[in-house]
């Protein structure tokens, strides 16, 4: 099976990227584009979270609140986009146009993957160490690393988003970052002009 797109990670940065991605479905340069995302959620930091500081979050959302919400959003807008679960990815490689992404329990192949877990240094995807660095905006005690990237990209069909492109660890940063990805993404898609999804009210 292979992908235009492959997302790995169903966080907030991850699912954000599909979301923005997949509202650009019926738009010609988006129309039979196979997106996935590998819904990798277990050592999400929004396990534990919080929410009471988000734009248009109600106070006292929680992380986990977001996890289970996000899947059914993107299930019930965009069900042209796979959700594949309980699987791990054990190793990304190749290059633009041919990527193979091995999981636990079998392998995909990708136009273009979007690494979005987290920054742990528990990080376990092979065939991404050469561009491991030590995370530019975290205290060194915490251990948090980054892939290092230019504007999300760590080579080219190769993108990185979230805490693990470098940023700080805030929910509405994660998803900006998801978003940020996606329309690049679809910039490409889209010949290079510069693109953007937006939802209006109609009246």
């Amino acid at each position: 099976m292979k992908y235009d797109l492959l997302i790995v990670g169903g966080g907030a940065a991850g699912m954000q990227c599909a979301l923005v991605v997949g509202s650009a479905g019926v738009k010609p340069y988006a129309q039979g584009k196979r997106i996935g995302i590998i819904m990798h959620q277990k050592s999400s930091h929004l396990q534990n979270a919080l929410f009471n500081n988000v734009l248009g979050l109600k106070p006292g959302t929680t992380g986990k609140d977001i996890l289970e919400q996000g899947k059914q959003q993107l299930e019930n807008l965009y069900p042209h986009i796979d959700q594949i679960h309980k699987e791990k990815v054990k190793s990304v490689t190749g290059t633009q146009g041919h990527f193979k992404v091995e999981t636990n329990k079998g392998e995909y192949l990708a136009e273009q993957v979007v690494i979005a877990v987290g920054y742990t240094d528990l990080f376990t995807i092979k065939g991404l160490e050469a561009y491991i660095g030590a995370h530019p905006l975290s205290p060194e005690s915490k251990n948090r690393i980054w892939l290092k990237n230019k504007d999300h990209l760590v080579f080219p069909g190769l993108w990185v988003a979230g805490t693990l492109a470098g940023g700080r660890s805030q929910f509405a940063i994660a998803a900006g970052s998801g978003a940020q990805v996606a329309t690049d993404i679809l910039t490409i898609w889209n010949g290079g002009a510069h693109t953007k999804v937006h939802d209006k009210v109609t009246t």
